[in-house]
């Protein structure tokens, strides 16, 4: 990641409020995918005049200016992570929600080969596990 979402704010000329930049650095801190009452809950707690409504509109609008990227893992609920964050997948445990980051070197060129093999150059993806823990022997 080459900055910060404050950064990039800035960089794309948005407007920074006070409040925008409490979310901004709230979401630059997380290092999990938080839905917006997640964001909202640690937001008001930095400053307790941020109401809901800003929390959301403040979304859209970095998710518009392609500072964050929406992602749903099938549980109803938007989740946000930071648009220039390292490449990775995500497993899902279907159970407790817990969303699991990780990179696999494996999988990865596997993709390109596939995607090699009918004829295309890979220039992205998104993968999603879903699954429950295996019981314990």
């Amino acid at each position: 990641m080459s900055d910060t979402i404050l950064t990039r704010c800035r960089g794309k000329g948005l407007r920074m409020t006070g409040q925008r930049r409490t979310i901004a650095e709230v979401l630059q801190n997380s290092r999990d995918h938080p839905d917006v009452e997640e964001l909202y809950a640690r937001a008001a707690s930095r400053d307790p005049k941020i109401s809901i409504a800003t929390v959301y509109r403040t979304v859209k609008l970095f998710e518009e200016a392609g500072i964050l990227d929406k992602v749903d893992f099938g549980d109803g609920r938007a989740r946000y992570e930071d648009a220039e964050r390292a490449h990775h997948d995500h497993l899902i445990d279907m159970q407790t929600g817990h969303v699991i980051e990780f990179v696999d070197p494996e999988i990865e060129a596997l993709q390109e080969k596939i995607a090699k093999k009918l004829g295309y150059k890979l220039t992205g993806h998104r993968m999603e596990l879903y699954g429950v823990p295996l019981k314990k022997p």
